[in-house]
């Protein structure tokens, strides 16, 4: 039975992964540098209206089911660390699991929440906007570069 769940979980993993990279390259490449151009009252509305939006069952699916199929995963090649690819599955889960959601807990959450209660239009935000715009994309970096490693990891399992 567990042979027959594991090559669709790794399979859902490894597309998970990849789309949540994806959406975070984004990010990294042109979201948040079409952002910074515009003055930070702006910026910082349309990231406050970004960060609602992502709150969505698509996304969470896309974010959390990925996490969740990672821990099924975890649990797998541990149980099953003789099968071929077991290092790829537990590297590549491990990889989503601290690289892209913890980073996304510990650190672009709570810049989003700072960021949500800011006034746009008030003499602080511009600061803010500058310290949030740099953290940001910095923690969203590696998380973009967490999520291909994790995809390219469980892609190369899944090929064993």
């Amino acid at each position: 039975m567990v042979n027959n769940v594991r090559f669709p979980l790794m399979l859902f993993a490894a597309l998970g992964c990849g789309l949540v990279a994806g959406v975070f390259f984004a990010f990294s490449t042109f979201v948040m540098n079409a952002l910074a151009r515009l003055k930070p009252a702006q910026g910082i509305a349309a990231m406050q209206s970004i960060n609602i939006t992502a709150i969505n069952p698509l996304f969470m699916i896309a974010i959390f089911g990925t996490a969740l199929a990672c821990i099924l995963l975890i649990i797998s090649s541990l149980l099953k660390w003789q099968q071929p690819g077991a290092v790829y599955v537990l590297v590549g889960s491990l990889l989503y699991l601290i690289g892209t959601v913890l980073v996304t807990i510990m650190f672009n959450v709570p810049l989003n929440d700072a960021l949500a209660i800011a006034k746009p239009d008030s003499a602080d935000s511009a600061n803010l906007w500058a310290r949030y715009l740099t953290n940001w994309t910095l923690w969203n970096h590696i998380r973009t570069i967490a999520a291909l490693a994790a995809a390219t990891a469980l892609t190369i399992a899944l090929s064993d």
